[in-house]
């Protein structure tokens, strides 16, 4: 019982990490209800899919609308918060 109450704690800090920051501005971080908290309250297998299309879009575009980095740093973000809701 301890040790599922020490990964609960855990997880629950994994995913403050994607959410305490964003990649490329605040014009999502600033708002009152994130887009995650959206996608997050529907279907399981949905955001998923969301998570994971977003982070090969931006692998896919990288460079093309600005700096590759960012949108590499982007792709990370998006795995990262996949790997917290899996």
């Amino acid at each position: 019982m301890q040790k599922e109450h020490a990964q609960a704690e855990n997880d629950m800090v994994k995913k403050s990490e994607a959410m305490s920051r964003q990649v490329g501005g605040n014009h999502y971080k600033d708002k009152l209800v994130q887009p995650w908290d959206v996608v997050d309250a529907g279907p399981h297998a949905q955001a998923i899919g969301f998570y994971r299309g977003n982070a090969i879009k931006y692998i896919m575009r990288a460079g093309d609308k600005g700096p590759a980095r960012e949108d590499y740093e982007k792709a990370i973000h998006y795995l990262q918060k996949l790997l917290e809701i899996l």
